[in-house]
């Protein structure tokens, strides 16, 4: 046990040399896993959660795999595009670490690609603090939220833990109770007994249930400016997500009802306050 653990510990030795220089901070990578329990994320129900990291950098890859393996969640890995594919259509996956620099690929293509396949929470890494155009477009794009080189294991174990919490909170809130009846807003219709909204030309526009959720916050206060903690509440998102998480339901929604969410008309950004609903709504 003794021979067991000293080689282990020449190991992490020898791998945070290897790594210093790709921007990770491995300091707490050394730690028994037990000091940890309070960021160990647990089995939900009889399943172990399932990250997969697409992430062409073969050392960072078996740092995660060996941090997220000590705290009790199953990583699969990527390399590239294809692989993120097979991985993606073979396997259950709660979420997806996505770099954006991978080589020849463009980490940006990928989300685009994940976006149009499944709404599996994304967080994103960028290699440097000066990509901010690649931050903002991957927020754009759907992902739930990003993590900048050099960065923390730990941070990068509780941010997962607060992405897989709010996605999850999301799909099992019990949604708000609207009063019955149906809103009507630029030719949209919203029935809120069935769910269904439906487009000016009447097709049908699938909502997640945090989108739904937001869409009635809006309908019930139109033309009133609503500040991010009011749509917190409204969403039942948890305490613990970072703030701009409304942000990304906010772009979500946009991409949605906008004929062009770069332009909104519908939602539109009151700054120092948060949103508004910018259109006439009627309650039919």
């Amino acid at each position: 046990m003794r021979q067991t653990s000293a080689r282990r510990k020449q190991a992490i030795v020898k791998l945070t040399g290897a790594v210093a220089a790709r921007g990770i901070n491995v300091g707490l990578v050394g730690m028994d896993p037990t000091s940890l329990s309070d960021l160990d994320l647990r089995k939900t129900g009889d399943r172990q959660v399932s990250v997969l990291v697409v992430e062409d950098d073969p050392v960072l890859q078996r740092m995660i795999l060996n941090y997220f393996g000590d705290n009790n969640i199953r990583t699969l890995l990527a390399c590239g595009r294809q692989d993120m594919i097979d991985q993606l259509s073979s396997t259950e996956i709660n979420l997806v670490i996505l770099d954006l620099r991978l080589g020849q690929e463009d980490g940006l293509d990928l989300l685009r690609e994940i976006r149009s396949r499944s709404d599996v929470p994304v967080i994103i890494i960028t290699g440097h603090r000066r990509d901010d155009i690649d931050r903002v477009v991957g927020l754009e794009l759907g992902a739930d939220d990003y993590l900048t080189k050099p960065f923390n294991l730990r941070e990068l174990l509780a941010r997962v833990r607060a992405v897989l919490r709010r996605f999850n909170t999301g799909r099992v809130a019990p949604a708000r109770d609207p009063k019955p009846g149906r809103f009507r807003f630029c030719g949209w219709q919203l029935d809120c007994q069935t769910r269904r909204l439906t487009d000016p030309a009447g097709a049908p526009v699938t909502l997640t249930k945090g989108e739904h959720a937001l869409l009635i916050a809006f309908l019930e206060a139109p033309q009133r400016p609503l500040s991010r903690e009011h749509l917190l509440q409204s969403t039942r998102v948890h305490e613990d997500v970072f703030d701009r998480s409304i942000d990304v339901q906010i772009l979500r929604l946009r991409r949605k009802l906008e004929r062009d969410p770069s332009t909104p008309r519908v939602i539109q950004t009151e700054r120092g306050v948060g949103y508004v609903f910018a259109v006439p709504v009627e309650r039919v």
